[in-house]
């Protein structure tokens, strides 16, 4: 009897998978007496996020936006200052809810380097089965699970099984990187810049194969990357951050059709276009993101805003829902104060 089979839907598809609500993470700066903290990396600051059941949800942002650093907060490699989880109705770490091992039975990760993810003194049959053993599979099933996996990612068991990982390409290596999360039968991957490293072949044969494995495992993702057109594809929905906040959050038709935060609309801009007539002649966005130790008052945004205002300065925009999508900017808000504000 298989021990691992996968989890069943509990609460149904209208309640989210995974709902983190006021997530903090501050990383202390020694430096006072005797080593003492004085100062803080705001990494994420009071974040709230839903992911539905069968959905991707992509993250984008600038590197030091506190992209992964959401990631390793969801599956708990880094324990949030402050905030809570739920995954399909449990709460996660409290009492009478699920401790952190029975979230990473339902949640698994895919790290950017493929290459140090990888035990290089384990075969990849062994690193395939060593969580299904861990978790009570007996070897004989565990070997089944290796080549039922190997297969799912487009490895050939009989060629791939025995060998180490710096027998294979970086392709490949994600590929088994990609199996092994599935090892568990998670309903959850959480995929941190997870192609970035590849070449743009291998790229689309692994993101294809991603797309694959969704629908015939009924997965769901959170999509980490910095490239926007690798989140569209993918996505269902995207999430945009900016030094530890969410500026923008909505459907991915929204979000690249009709982009409501200027942050979000120069991110947009940026993107390299084929047509030669529409050269990018001048940066979208000026400058990079302010200090996180001691990040702006008001829209963290503002000192790199071409519509900055005092009212900016002095009000934290919230999370407003403009239509199709939600956004943090005091020109979307009525009677913000805004000059560009709709009146109230």
């Amino acid at each position: 009897m298989d021990t691992l089979a996968p989890v069943a839907d509990r609460g149904g598809p209208a309640q989210p998978l995974l709902l983190a609500t006021g997530l903090r993470k501050h990383f202390p700066i020694p430096g006072g007496l005797f080593g003492r903290a004085t100062r803080v990396v705001r990494a994420v600051d009071d974040l709230t996020l839903s992911v539905a059941k069968g959905e991707t949800l992509g993250v984008v942002g600038e590197s030091g936006c506190g992209k992964s650093t959401v990631a390793r907060l969801l599956i708990r490699l880094l324990q949030p200052d402050r905030g809570t989880m739920v995954l399909d109705g449990d709460p996660v770490d409290e009492p009478h809810g699920i401790t952190v091992n029975e979230l990473r039975r339902n949640v698994q990760m895919v790290f950017q380097d493929s290459y140090a993810s990888l035990n290089p003194r384990l075969t990849i049959a062994e690193t395939l089965a060593f969580a299904p053993k861990a978790h009570g599979l007996p070897a004989n099933e565990a070997r089944d699970r290796v080549r039922d996996l190997l297969s799912k990612v487009g490895l050939d068991p009989a060629s791939y099984a025995d060998r180490y990982p710096h027998e294979l390409s970086g392709g490949q290596r994600q590929r088994v990187n990609i199996a092994r999360a599935l090892a568990l039968r998670p309903r959850l991957i959480i995929l941190d810049e997870a192609v970035s490293a590849l070449d743009k072949s291998v790229e689309a044969q692994v993101l294809n194969m991603l797309v694959d494995l969704k629908k015939e495992l009924g997965l769901t993702y959170v999509f980490i990357s910095h490239d926007l057109n690798v989140v569209q594809y993918l996505s269902d929905r995207v999430l945009v951050m900016y030094l530890g906040k969410i500026v923008e959050l909505g459907p991915v038709e929204a979000i690249y059709g009709d982009p409501q935060h200027p942050y979000t609309r120069a991110l947009l801009s940026a993107r390299p276009s084929m047509d030669p007539r529409r050269r990018t002649k001048e940066a979208p966005i000026q400058g990079d993101p302010p200090n996180p130790i001691n990040p702006p008052s008001g829209c963290r945004f503002r000192t790199r805003c071409p519509y900055a205002e005092d009212i900016c300065a002095k009000v934290e925009p919230l999370l407003a829902d403009t239509g199709a999508q939600s956004v943090a900017c005091h020109m979307r808000v009525p009677g913000s104060g805004h000059s560009k504000a709709v009146a109230a």
